[in-house]
């Protein structure tokens, strides 16, 4: 499989918290941010922040900074947020769920349009306004749904499986929360979020701490 690589992945994932920012100032009022502002928030370079800002294009200004605004319409037009992403969630599990009531997505334009799964006690249910339809009816309803993203939280046994018939159905983008790493066609494609790195990343944090203080 041919794997598609984003050139400054670093930047790119920092840039949600800075959105996050930018819009909390926003909502205070505020027509221009600096660097430093956001630096200071997340105990960053300001340096770094002003780097990561230019891959969107704009360029603040000396001794006011970025204009809130006008700053807010680059990270989203970069990041493709200002233009609504219709995808459908392969697994209503507890993580599904809790994914499909998460506010954030709407409003950075990931809108969760239906969930498939095979347990009789979730099809026919809706869950945080999302309807739950059973994994038999996929490739009959998919079309239907305008949706070309997917996000899969079914068992990590059943992954591999389940990314084949989303391919097939039409799929062209996977946001997989399994532990399986899946093998798709170079068209397709995927991002795998392991949330055992991130806890990991937590411990040794914490250990570090208890180390210090002890």
């Amino acid at each position: 499989m041919t794997r598609i690589k984003v050139s400054n992945a670093p930047s790119v994932r920092r840039l949600p918290s800075y959105l996050h920012i930018i819009r909390a100032s926003r909502s205070s009022g505020d027509f221009y941010i600096s660097g430093t502002v956001i630096a200071q928030e997340l105990n960053l370079e300001p340096i770094q922040v002003r780097k990561d800002l230019a891959i969107t294009g704009i360029v603040g200004k000396p001794k006011k900074g970025y204009p809130v605004e006008a700053l807010i319409v680059a990270i989203e037009r970069y990041l493709g947020w200002d233009k609504p992403t219709n995808a459908v969630v392969m697994g209503a599990g507890n993580l599904g769920s809790a994914l499909m009531g998460y506010p954030e997505f709407h409003q950075n334009g990931l809108r969760i349009v239906a969930a498939f799964d095979e347990n009789p006690d979730k099809i026919g249910k809706t869950i945080h306004g999302v309807p739950v339809h059973p994994v038999a009816e996929l490739e009959r309803l998919l079309p239907g749904l305008e949706a070309r993203t997917a996000i899969l939280t079914v068992p990590s046994d059943h992954a591999q499986i389940c990314a084949d018939r989303l391919v097939k159905a039409g799929i062209n983008a996977m946001w997989n929360f399994t532990n399986q790493k899946l093998k798709l066609p170079p068209e397709v494609v995927a991002q795998r979020e392991d949330l055992s790195s991130g806890f990991a990343m937590l411990s040794v944090m914490a250990q570090l701490r208890d180390g210090r203080n002890a």
